[in-house]
């Protein structure tokens, strides 16, 4: 039996920014893998309901100030690997339901192999209208540099030797 968990972004007003049903799929040194079929619905309050078009994994690590999902083929975008910039995960009492804030910069690898830094401007503009406090900013910069690098180089958890077993429980 796989149990399912509730994942849940928020930003850092509080608002509700993203919630998704999954499945928990493991634990390994890397932190805990999620995973969703193709048809996984990801919703948000001022969106209508996103459907995943492939299927995708997700490593929540521990204590780790970050977030990455894993898209196998057939997904709409060209999207390989995205890494969230967030506040490290907290798991509820019951284990059914994580909860991060996303610091909205992302590091994306496409399906092509293109490595980029994604909305650097809703960061910026969010230090501002959330006031974000300084460490905060620097953690995120920090790990936001980290990922970019490991994400580029496909270092661990970032090689699909890693992801691509757990991406092969959902598809």
């Amino acid at each position: 039996m796989v149990d399912e968990v509730l994942l849940r972004f928020t930003k850092w007003d509080g608002r509700e920014h993203w919630l998704a049903p999954l499945w928990r799929l493991g634990i390994d040194d890397h932190g805990v893998w999620l995973g969703g079929p193709a048809g996984t619905v990801f919703t948000r309050p001022e969106v209508v309901a996103y459907e995943a078009t492939g299927p995708l994994v997700m490593l929540v690590p521990k204590g780790r100030p970050w977030v990455a999902t894993f898209y196998g083929e057939g997904h709409r975008h060209d999207t390989r690997v995205y890494v969230d910039m967030a506040t490290p995960a907290v798991w509820s009492d019951s284990g059914d339901e994580v909860t991060m804030v996303d610091l909205d910069l992302d590091v994306v690898r496409t399906q092509d192999a293109r490595v980029y830094v994604d909305d650097e401007d809703e960061f910026a503009e969010h230090q501002v209208r959330f006031g974000y406090p300084r460490e905060v900013v620097r953690m995120a910069e920090s790990t936001r540099d980290e990922v970019l690098v490991a994400v580029r180089a496909e270092q661990a958890p970032f090689a699909p030797a890693v992801w691509e077993p757990w991406l092969g429980q959902v598809s």
